[in-house]
């Protein structure tokens, strides 16, 4: 499986990470996303999928 084969997610922030736990900020750092509203497009493997399981509760999260 090649990096244009693996599945693509498409991920939002649209709540802040500011007073939320340091994890949950870590998480959302992680996957690429430092503004509000901004939208990233990320692979979606175990490491991505935890992280956006951590701090669902931010992002807006769609398959592409």
């Amino acid at each position: 499986m090649t990096a244009t084969d693996t599945k693509q997610i498409k991920v939002t922030l649209i709540k802040s990470p500011f007073g939320r736990l340091q994890m949950h900020r870590a998480c959302v750092r992680g996957l690429g996303l430092s503004r509000m509203h901004q939208t990233v497009q990320v692979a979606a493997t175990p490491e991505n999928m935890g992280m956006v399981r951590k701090a669902g509760f931010m992002l807006k999260v769609e398959e592409v």
